[in-house]
């Protein structure tokens, strides 16, 4: 059969751009090469407990967001519901014995700031305004750099001219002389897997703006993202198809025009939307002859770190304590640059440094009681020690492997206890998966969590286009446009927008025909189903 668009990889941007072009009329075909929909925003089950390892939040789902706007615009409403995160602490960053937590809204997060370190108002001030014009500058760039219009830049958007290649860290030694406020405003750069001194100040000044209205939680999960594309992509005739990998994207007279399947079955296409990673696009599915100029780009990009990841469940009862929906990043010190720098390059020595602990029981609880709860821990490790296993299959791999996943497990176990007193003893289970785990289920290159890195050089004109050499070759996901749900579905929508030839991504969007519902979290009872909400009715 003859599809109109056939679109590789299921992730966010993949379903994205799918979703939007079903809706535009077109036949549309999906192909996963896991038995799970949904890419990095997929769940899967331990022993009756859901894990979703991609998704731990997502910001711009507050009235007038942007991220709502898509959803909003593909019809996902009907079938996609979110939890709002703690509003008191979305984020709760902990530095040895110190901690803060982050609130919603902008000016309460600066206040806060301010009120714990009173004598650098001026710098967080300064920090803040940087911030907040870097933004409002990028959000102008969209099809505005066309001369001659790049002319009148430096006039129109000065901070982005003058910051745009800079990195984070230098701002942060300009502005903050406590240690200890410099670590907890480089916290979140765990979202990019990089230190301070490497990640992009414009990449992160977004990344902060898109929390800044709070932070929410996709009800049941993140495969619910993938489920509501899946629904809305079948209400308009489109078909999704897992456990079948592509081997390679058919090119013919410099033009794509379909896939050929593992299975030696070569499905047709017009156009051929690709939401790999360009790693393995253009080392794996496009023949060499054709991709020398994106080949030689991908050996010179370096890729984010990854991590080593711990799917947990304990029984305590958490929100009795006092832990909520909110995120946990540990650090052992006040070096936050130092340590991501050394997990870069190193294995932990005799104890892990940095943690990033999430309890998803939490975020969107499957109902009142209070335990067993589910947790997910992950911290950044090198790919090296790994790559000597890469060619050996899953699950059989040789006892050295398992006993350092068993080795890096323990480590991780013990760094919770910083975070959570008394875990190793309450614990029921922990699964470890490693950068070969991410190579396997969601065919990572060299288990880079975030793609390419995002560096000054690695981002916008810098970056991989989501137009190559290829005609009728589309790109998206986590190494164009940017990393997480926000920048890979964003990138989804360019792609479809490029299939369709429309001037603007937005003209993807339908008008709204309902509203995405968000359940607040000062009345977690919403969040239940009906039957639940009255039992939980005759517990009170």
């Amino acid at each position: 059969m003859t599809w109109d668009t056939v679109v590789i990889g299921s992730g966010p941007g993949g379903l994205t751009a799918a979703v939007a072009l079903a809706r535009a009329g077109q036949r549309v075909l999906v192909l996963e090469q896991h038995y799970l929909p949904g890419g990095w925003s997929h769940s899967f089950t331990l022993e009756g407990h859901r894990f979703s390892p991609g998704v731990h939040y997502v910001g711009d789902i507050g009235e007038g967001g942007g991220i709502r706007k898509i959803y909003e615009g593909l019809g996902l409403w009907r079938d996609l519901e979110f939890c709002e995160m703690n509003p008191d602490g979305f984020d709760h960053s902990i530095v040895g014995r110190d901690r803060i937590d982050q609130p919603t809204g902008l000016t309460a997060w600066r206040a806060r700031l301010a009120a714990r370190f009173p004598a650098e108002r001026k710098g967080i001030d300064a920090y803040f305004d940087v911030m907040v014009r870097l933004v409002s500058d990028i959000g102008k760039v969209e099809g505005k750099l066309a001369m001659p219009a790049a002319l009148t830049l430096p006039f129109r958007m000065p901070q982005l001219v003058r910051r745009g290649l800079a990195t984070l860290g230098p701002l942060l030694d300009r502005c903050v002389d406590d240690p200890l406020l410099k670590a907890f405003l480089g916290a979140q750069c765990g979202n990019h897997g990089l230190a301070p001194s490497e990640a992009s100040l414009a990449a992160h000044a977004v990344m902060l703006a898109h929390y800044w209205n709070g932070a929410y939680y996709p009800r049941g999960g993140a495969r619910s993202i993938a489920k509501a594309c899946i629904k809305e992509l079948r209400r308009n005739g489109g078909s999704i198809h897992v456990r079948t990998p592509v081997r390679r994207i058919v090119v013919q007279r410099h033009r794509a025009v379909g896939v050929e399947l593992a299975s030696g079955e070569i499905v047709e296409a017009g156009d051929v939307v690709c939401n790999a990673d360009p790693a393995v696009t253009f080392g794996e599915l496009v023949p060499r002859e054709l991709c020398g100029h994106e080949l030689r780009k991908v050996h010179k990009m370096e890729y984010s770190m990854s991590f080593v990841s711990a799917f947990c469940v304990v029984d305590m009862p958490l929100r009795r304590l006092g832990f909520d929906s909110g995120n946990y990043w540990w650090y052992r010190t006040s070096d936050v640059d130092g340590l991501y720098v050394r997990m870069a390059r190193e294995m932990p020595g005799a104890q892990i440094d940095a943690l990033f602990l999430a309890i998803t029981s939490l975020k969107d609880p499957p109902d009142l009681a209070d335990g067993p709860h589910t947790i997910e821990m992950f911290t950044f490790v090198p790919y090296e020690p790994f790559a000597k296993w890469s060619a050996t299959e899953q699950g059989h791999r040789a006892p050295e492997y398992v006993e350092l996943k068993r080795w890096l497990g323990a480590k991780m176990i013990a760094a919770a206890e910083n975070v959570i007193p008394g875990f190793r003893r309450r614990l029921r289970f922990c699964e470890i998966g490693t950068p070969l785990t991410n190579d396997f289920y969601c065919r990572t290159f060299r288990g880079a969590a975030y793609g390419t890195a995002k560096t000054p050089f690695q981002l916008g004109p810098f970056s991989f286009p989501q137009r190559c050499g290829i005609d009728r070759l589309h790109l998206c996901g986590a190494s164009t446009i940017s990393h997480g749900v926000g920048g890979a579905s964003i990138s989804g929508l360019i792609a479809a927008q490029h299939v369709l030839g429309l001037a603007s991504r937005d003209d993807c969007l339908s008008p709204p025909d309902g509203r995405l519902r968000v359940y607040p979290s000062e009345h977690p009872e919403q969040w239940l189903s009906p039957r639940l909400r009255r039992r939980a009715s005759l517990l009170a």
